[in-house]
């Protein structure tokens, strides 16, 4: 498993491709947007995990111990995120190239910013 001190280079367009394709149906990035089936991730970097305004979040992420949603925790989360808040709904089952996981966070880096 690549970390993210090993990752190589993101690409933020194929990033926003990824997240069109396989985080936009629950997620919205814009500050406008609201919430869809997850919360809106306008903000993520620096965010407390599991407190959104206004999102009300599973049982899963209410019994995880507090992070703060850094980088690292991004990329460690999208190479797979039921290993990483055990119980937590299936709904992405993450991104195993570590080229799709550091695009998807260049483009996350700047959308949710």
């Amino acid at each position: 498993m690549a970390t993210l001190s090993e990752a190589p280079d993101g690409n933020e367009k194929a990033g926003e491709k990824i997240f069109k394709t396989k985080c936009a149906y629950c997620h919205t990035v814009e500050k406008s947007a609201g919430h869809k089936h997850g919360p809106n991730l306008h903000g993520l970097f620096g965010m407390t995990s599991g407190t959104t305004l206004g999102f009300t979040y599973s049982t899963a992420y209410k019994n995880k111990d507090v992070f703060v949603w850094t980088e690292e925790h991004i990329y460690d989360y999208l190479l797979n995120p039921e290993k990483y808040i055990p119980g937590k709904e299936k709904m992405f089952s993450g991104l195993k190239k570590p080229q799709e996981r550091a695009d998807l966070l260049a483009y996350l880096k700047k959308a949710t910013a």
